[in-house]
Parts: C-alpha cells; sequence; structure tokens
C-alpha cells in the first residue's frame, strides 16, 4: 500500500482534484475531478423550522478539532443505505497528517460524552472541501454542518466544496456547477486570502469563537443561539 503524500493532497485540492478508494479495505486511491461539481453557498444554506429549532436547543454540544480522527472513523463506518466506504486506511492516515498540520478539520456533535456525529474535511484558502460526513442520531449531521456554515460565513471562507450531489445535500441548498464554472469559484477562493498548500495560511474557522467569547464553552462549543443568530436565524 502506497502513503498518501500530505503535500501531494493539497496540491490536488488546489487545482479541484481529490482521492477515492473503490473500498474501506482497496490498497489503493484513485483520483476524481467531477464533471459536475455540488457546493452549498455559503448564502443559500436552508434552515427548516424544525433544524432552527434543533439548533437553538442545544441537544447537541458542538465542538471543532477535539476528535478529528474519531469523526473519519465515524464517517467510515458501514450504514445500512452504504454498507461499504470509500474511506480506506490511506486515506485515514492521510488526513490525520493534515489535521496534525492545522489543514484539515472536524466538526463534532456530543451527547452525554458520546460522539453522535460530525464532519470533517480540508481547508485551504478561502475554500472548504467537505469530505463525509455522518450521524448515529436524528440530525447530528446537520447540526455540524449548521454549525460549519456558520463559522465558515465569520471565517472569510467563500466556497464550501459538497463534491457530489445528493438529494440530503440539495434539501439544504447545494447546487450543482459545471467543472470550468467551479475552477473559477476555486481559484477566486485560493487567491483571495494568498493562501500556499504548505503555509497553513487561509480562512479561519475559530473566527466565530473570537466574536462571542462570553458563549463559547472551555472546549471551543458554540451555542446553538449563537449558530442561529449567525446563520440569520432570528425565532
Amino acid at each position: 500500500m502506497n502513503l498518501l503524500d500530505p503535500n501531494m493532497l493539497l496540491r490536488a485540492y488546489a487545482v479541484g482534484v481529490f482521492p477515492m478508494a473503490d473500498s474501506r479495505h482497496a490498497d489503493e486511491v484513485f483520483w476524481v475531478e467531477p464533471k459536475m461539481r455540488a457546493i452549498l453557498p455559503l448564502d443559500g444554506f436552508r434552515v427548516s423550522r424544525s433544524l432552527a429549532k434543533t439548533i437553538r436547543s442545544d441537544r447537541f454540544r458542538v465542538t471543532r478539532d477535539t476528535a478529528f480522527d474519531r469523526v473519519v472513523a465515524g464517517c467510515a463506518e458501514p450504514r445500512p443505505d452504504r454498507p461499504d466506504t470509500w474511506i480506506n486506511p490511506q486515506i485515514q492516515t492521510a488526513y490525520g497528517e493534515l489535521h496534525r498540520r492545522g489543514h484539515a478539520h472536524s466538526i463534532e456533535c456530543w451527547q452525554s460524552e458520546k460522539l453522535v456525529g460530525g464532519l470533517y474535511g480540508v481547508r485551504l484558502g478561502g475554500a472548504f472541501f467537505g469530505e463525509s460526513m455522518f450521524s448515529r442520531v436524528s440530525n447530528a449531521s446537520k447540526v455540524a454542518l449548521a454549525h460549519l456554515v456558520a463559522r465558515m460565513r465569520y471565517g472569510g471562507f467563500t466556497l464550501l466544496d459538497c463534491q457530489f450531489m445528493t438529494d440530503h445535500l440539495a434539501s439544504l441548498g447545494a447546487i450543482e456547477i459545471s467543472k470550468a464554472d467551479y475552477a473559477v469559484l476555486l481559484d477566486s477562493a485560493l487567491s483571495s486570502l494568498g493562501a500556499s498548500v504548505t503555509s497553513g495560511a487561509g480562512a479561519d474557522l475559530s473566527a466565530l469563537e473570537g466574536t462571542v467569547s462570553g458563549e463559547v464553552g472551555p472546549d471551543g462549543a458554540v451555542s446553538g443561539y449563537v449558530i442561529s443568530q449567525a446563520l440569520g436565524q432570528t425565532s
């Protein structure tokens, strides 16, 4: 099994390419550049009344970058609708290294100290490349995505890449664009902050924490009320 080089991974994201594996136990990865790309416009995230209520209720304690490896492992778990996964061991290892270098991040949802959902992805410049998300209880991944979008709005991001369209993502406001249009958005997101693939510079998922210090827990958790306000949900 050939290990994925983290610097090569970042260069791939910078040109719109990302890796996948055929199965959880596949020895190799292949590179993907979809003809049609799913993105979620940050001003187009759809929050239903029930989701807004769940966010404000603080049913979940939501943190950032406190359990990255566990989130990736959760995303790799088999599900009834997906018995296998494209996240193989070398992908897990490579993204863990990106996280330790400050390029990959996770959002975690907790209930009674149990990890019940979350998402992870790669940050480069003003772009966040969403890799995968999971839920062990209803709405956990939706709440994680809401927290991600709110943080991105405050942190100087311009592009949330969702890779492939699904009905679930479409219901939350994701749209499909052509490879050419995606390349324009990607170039703008990378050049706007002068990012390089190795510097770690770029937009900041922790920016919202700095604006609401009284509403941030010791582990970086931001209250659902603050997230609702950041998303424009006032009631």
